[in-house]
């Protein structure tokens, strides 16, 4: 098969470096890609959001597989793009990815919150306004406890969740988020919810809208400083297997929350043909919905590839041929554990173009290295985002699966790298 992803960061590397294992790939391009992508697939110069280019890329290279990384352009609709490419061009591939109007579960907040009433899965209970109903919002929030959650509706790159321990701050977080446009639409629309106090964790599923396979979870940490402190990223890194999700309560997520969501795709005719992320809160050993992400997670992607040992590609094409319910699902043993380097400053303000060094040491067979925001500058590679790269470690304990990612990013430098060296404390 001729495989085409889009994206460019460590979950598009670690998916590429998966598909590159199976003997069902014969050629696997990716667009735009990165420097590290580009040692194992043919970069591509499109954007994620050029359809006609993505379209035109796929008829002239016989894509049979269209993998979609980010939302972005899931929730623009590339699905139903590429289905009408069938009918009026006769492409012959098929898309991993949902509907645009099933991408809903994470392109609006509302939207997947009214989902999940309506196919009683438990979460956070809430309350939505906008513009219209302010004032409500305001005395909403007023009577609330606390802590509160406010979000925004639309996708607001990972920003859009405010967490406030107090009124006041709560009531300013809504005032920038409806009157001052703070994430512009994606605010437009503000999602009011209870604070669920627990452990946070990510499920993932493939699904073709009637069956689904459980391919993998994590636990990701997003503060910034050690011990979980300071503010939120998109991902200081993340382990694999979680201790704590154990058989009965993964048979608890399966029933309560994953069968019911797929369940619900099918009795509503939501088209969906791709990755679940559930995120879930684990309160007091019950499982709850905090978010659906219609994608696979940044950098959970990067532990659950490498302890996947089932043929990704093979996995799809059950998915879009009806008989993903007769694959098995097999895992390798042990911890897999991610440590994410990020630029000095990041996730505020933070500088691109520094070279990095050290990329070309060798590495143990039980180690990886994702790039995520590098890019090609002459002979160097440099920075190119706020999270550079990621190392993925595999042990026969989680620490020891940590310390060998941390033991690997001694030895790469750029200018304010800065990195956890805490991933998974609690588990050890």
């Amino acid at each position: 098969m001729n495989v085409l992803i889009l994206g460019s960061g460590g979950r598009e590397h670690a998916m590429a470096w998966k598909i590159t294992q199976s003997h069902h790939c014969n050629q696997l391009f990716v667009a735009p890609g990165n420097p590290g992508i580009a040692s194992v697939a043919t970069i591509v110069d499109l954007g994620v959001n050029d359809f006609e280019g993505i379209k035109s890329f796929c008829l002239t290279n016989k894509i049979d597989v269209l993998v979609v990384g980010p939302e972005d352009p899931l929730v623009n609709g590339i699905y139903d793009f590429m289905e009408r490419a069938k009918i009026e061009n006769g492409w012959k591939g098929f898309v991993v990815g949902p509907s645009k109007e099933a991408a809903q579960l994470e392109g609006s907040k509302a939207f997947s919150k009214k989902f999940m009433q309506r196919n009683a899965i438990p979460t956070a209970g809430y309350a939505e306004f906008t513009k219209d109903n302010f004032e409500e919002g305001k005395a909403y929030i007023s009577q609330h406890g606390l802590p509160i959650v406010l979000k925004a509706d639309g996708l607001a790159a990972g920003k859009g969740v405010v967490i406030s321990e107090t009124h006041e701050d709560a009531l300013h977080a809504f005032e920038e988020m409806i009157v001052n446009k703070q994430f512009g639409k994606a605010s437009s629309k503000v999602v009011i919810e209870e604070f669920l106090k627990g452990i946070e964790v990510s499920v993932f599923a493939l699904t073709n809208g009637i069956d689904y396979k459980i391919i993998g979870h994590a636990k990701d940490y997003k503060r910034i400083g050690e011990g979980d402190t300071g503010l939120n990223t998109g991902g200081m890194g993340c382990v694999t297997p979680v201790p704590f999700m154990d058989d009965a309560f993964m048979q608890k997520v399966e029933e309560t929350i994953i069968a019911p969501t797929v369940n619900g795709l099918a009795k509503e005719g939501l088209v969906y043909n791709g990755f679940i992320f559930f995120g879930l809160m684990n309160v007091n050993g019950d499982p709850q919905v905090i978010e659906y992400n219609c994608r696979m997670g940044d950098p959970e992607t990067e532990v659950v590839m490498p302890r996947l040992e089932t043929d990704l590609l093979s996995l799809f094409a059950a998915m879009d041929n009806g008989t993903l319910a007769d694959t098995n699902i097999n895992f390798a043993d042990g911890y897999f554990a991610t440590v994410v380097a990020v630029s000095g400053g990041y996730p505020g303000d933070y500088k691109k173009n520094i070279p990095i060094t050290g990329l070309d040491n060798p590495l143990p067979a039980s180690s990886l290295v994702f790039h995520a925001g590098t890019k090609q500058d002459g002979d160097a590679i440099v920075t190119n985002g706020g999270r550079v790269l990621t190392v993925t470690s595999k042990g026969n304990r989680m620490q020891e699966a940590v310390q060998q990612s941390i033991t690997i990013l001694k030895d790469i430098y750029f200018e304010g790298i800065n990195y956890r060296k805490d991933i998974g404390y609690e588990f050890e």
